[in-house]
C-alpha cells in the first residue's frame, strides 16, 4: 500500500513538472514574440512619423526600436533610419552623432557604406561660405574621398567624386580670391603661394587657367623672366585656346591686340523670331 502511494505521488510530481516546463516554454514564447511585435511597432511608427514629417519623434522611435532588441537586424537598420531622419529637415549634428555611432556599433554592416556617404553628405551640405566653412569643407572632402576609395564600384562613389570635384572647386575660388587680393596689394610672394596651390592642387578645376597666368604676370614683374615663360609655355600647351594664354601672350608682346568677340546677333534671325510675336 505504502509502495503505491509513493508510486502514485511520483507519478503525480513528474506530471507536475512536465506541465510547469510546458507552461514556463510557452511563457517565454509568447515573451519572445511579444519582443519583436514591440520592435516591428516600434520601427513601424518611426516611418510613419518620418513620413509625416515628425523627425525627432520618428528619430526617438527608431531608436527605441534598436535599443529594445540590439542582437536583432533590425538594430542597424533602425540606428541608420534614426540618423536619417534628422538628415531630413538639416539636424546635421544630430545625424552625425548618430552615424559616427553606427559606425562604431556596427563596423561590418552591410549598409555601412550608405552611412559614410550619408556622413559625408552631411558635411558637404553645411558648406555655405568657403570663406567661413572651412571645417565642413575639409570633413566633407576627407570623406568623399574615403567613399570613392573604398567603395569605387557603387553609385555612392560615382556622387562622391562629382562632389569633390565641386569642392575644390569651391577650395580653388578661395585660394584665387586671396590671391589676387594680395596682388592687388604687391604683395608678390604670398600671391605666388597662392595661384601655385592652384596649380599644384587644383588643377582639374575652371581656375587653373587663370593662376597659370597669375603667375606668368607676376614673375615678369618681379624679373624672373623664364620662370614667366615656364608657366607660359604650360598655358599655352594645355589651354591654347583660352582668353588667360592670349593675355599671357601679350605680356610678353606689348604690341599684340586681344581680338574682340563679336556679340552682334544675327539682325535675320532676331526678326525671325520677332515675327512669332507679330
Amino acid at each position: 500500500m505504502k509502495i503505491l502511494n509513493f508510486v502514485n505521488i511520483f507519478l503525480i510530481l513528474i506530471l507536475f513538472v512536465s506541465c510547469s516546463k510546458k507552461e514556463l516554454n510557452k511563457k517565454i514564447t509568447i515573451k519572445e514574440k511579444s519582443l519583436d511585435l514591440q520592435v516591428l511597432e516600434a520601427y513601424e511608427e518611426g516611418k510613419e512619423s518620418l513620413e509625416g514629417g515628425d523627425v525627432l519623434f520618428a528619430a526617438k522611435k527608431f531608436n527605441e526600436a534598436e535599443i529594445l532588441f540590439p542582437q536583432s537586424d533590425w538594430a542597424p537598420r533602425s540606428a541608420l533610419m534614426a540618423a536619417y531622419s534628422y538628415y531630413t529637415q538639416d539636424y546635421y549634428g544630430d545625424a552625425i552623432a548618430e552615424l559616427l555611432r553606427f559606425k562604431r556599433v556596427y563596423p561590418k554592416d552591410k549598409n555601412l557604406d550608405y552611412a559614410n556617404y550619408l556622413l559625408a553628405v552631411c558635411y558637404y551640405e553645411q558648406i555655405v561660405d568657403e570663406k567661413k566653412d572651412l571645417q565642413s569643407i575639409s570633413l566633407a572632402k576627407k570623406n568623399f574621398i574615403y567613399v570613392v576609395n573604398t567603395y569605387p564600384n557603387t553609385e555612392y562613389a560615382l556622387d562622391a567624386e562629382f562632389k569633390i570635384n565641386l569642392i575644390n572647386d569651391v577650395l580653388a575660388s578661395k585660394e584665387m580670391y586671396v590671391g589676387r587680393y594680395y596682388f592687388k596689394k604687391k604683395k608678390w610672394i604670398p600671391s605666388i603661394n597662392r595661384f601655385r596651390t592652384v596649380v599644384d592642387q587644383y588643377e582639374t578645376t575652371i581656375y587653373v587657367e587663370e593662376a597659370l597666368h597669375r603667375l606668368v604676370e607676376i614673375y615678369y614683374k618681379i624679373g624672373l623672366t623664364e620662370e614667366a615663360k615656364k608657366y607660359a609655355n604650360l598655358l599655352g600647351y594645355n589651354y591654347k585656346s583660352s582668353k588667360w594664354y592670349e593675355k599671357s601672350y601679350v605680356v610678353f608682346n606689348k604690341s599684340y591686340k586681344i581680338k574682340k568677340i563679336n556679340n552682334k546677333k544675327d539682325s535675320k534671325l532676331l526678326d525671325k523670331i520677332k515675327s512669332l510675336f507679330d
